[in-house]
């Protein structure tokens, strides 16, 4: 680009996507050439693997109940047998009580621990939004309230998560057109870009927040 077409310096300008190299249409869509394949597919694979775990755990648990006359354990947990009255009959029967019932009795500090944990992580313009949402959810108080908001706060972050997934992708390098706020007018540095998490060609979003976000 000209000096009139940007505001980059040189060598900030060699590593964007742009101009480091040849691009490649197909890496914007997951392809990419890999030796040997088989370790470019290693994480498919094992995702493959953990459903056809999964799936063959219940249809077993499925055709031995059916075989037996059994019925499904209304609470779903993992020891059956195990309930309040046994919370204080040993160390082992009070940590299979909280594997049970440990979310069901903890779960909203957990997840406000996480929203914490999602602000100090990201420090950025979506980390000021989760900090906002984490006071109106705390303003509430009352266990009650905070039940009426929780649906509007899971829709917020599907929302979201979904949104920054897409910036995360960004547009088409194929084009070879950069973004509004690299040109020469836009007064934005790198800085700013990865605080407001635009998508950037030099200064790409951390895709990893949105791990953060999920859980």
């Amino acid at each position: 680009p000209g000096e009139n077409e940007t505001q980059v310096d040189l060598e900030e300008l060699k590593t964007s996507v742009l101009y480091s190299g040849p691009v490649d249409p197909a890496e914007w869509v997951g392809l990419r050439k890999s030796y040997p394949l088989l370790v470019y597919l290693r994480n498919n694979l094992l995702m493959l693997a953990i459903l056809a775990f999964e799936v063959t755990i219940y249809r077993h648990q499925e055709y031995y109940r059916c075989r037996n006359n059994l019925t499904t354990p209304v609470t779903k947990t993992i020891f059956h047998d195990i309930t309040r009255a046994h919370l204080d009959d040993g160390l082992v029967n009070c940590v299979k009580y909280f594997i049970n019932y440990f979310f069901y009795k903890f779960g909203l500090e957990t997840c406000f621990l996480l929203s914490v944990n999602v602000i100090g992580q990201r420090m950025d313009f979506y980390a000021m939004i989760h900090a906002f949402w984490l006071i109106a959810v705390l303003y509430r108080r009352r266990r009650k309230a905070i039940a009426e908001i929780w649906p509007k706060y899971c829709c917020f972050l599907a929302c979201i998560i979904t949104f920054q997934y897409f910036l995360c992708i960004g547009i088409p390098p194929a084009p070879c057109k950069d973004y509004p706020w690299r040109s020469g007018n836009a007064n934005f540095n790198s800085n700013i870009i990865k605080w407001l998490y635009f998508p950037d060609f030099i200064v790409r979003p951390n895709p990893v927040f949105l791990v953060c976000e999920y859980f």
